[in-house]
């Protein structure tokens, strides 16, 4: 679901990252058309190290056994 916010409303996807100040910058560049592109590759990026550290901090806290 995150991955179509990511495309079609990139800004949305900081937002629910926990990531405001970057969902705003998004959403200036995202105003232009030229920079929609841009704004979807980045929120793509970002939307896969927020999952990449999710899963990190996962495996951080399960215990060794």
């Amino acid at each position: 679901m995150r991955l179509l916010l990511a495309i079609f409303l990139p800004f949305v996807v900081f937002f629910t990252i926990g990531r405001p100040i970057a969902g705003v910058i998004c959403l200036i560049l995202q105003i232009t058309i030229l920079g929609w592109l841009p704004a979807a590759i980045w929120a793509v990026y970002a939307l896969s190290q927020y999952k990449t550290d999710k899963k990190i901090q996962q495996a951080m806290r399960q215990p060794r056994g």
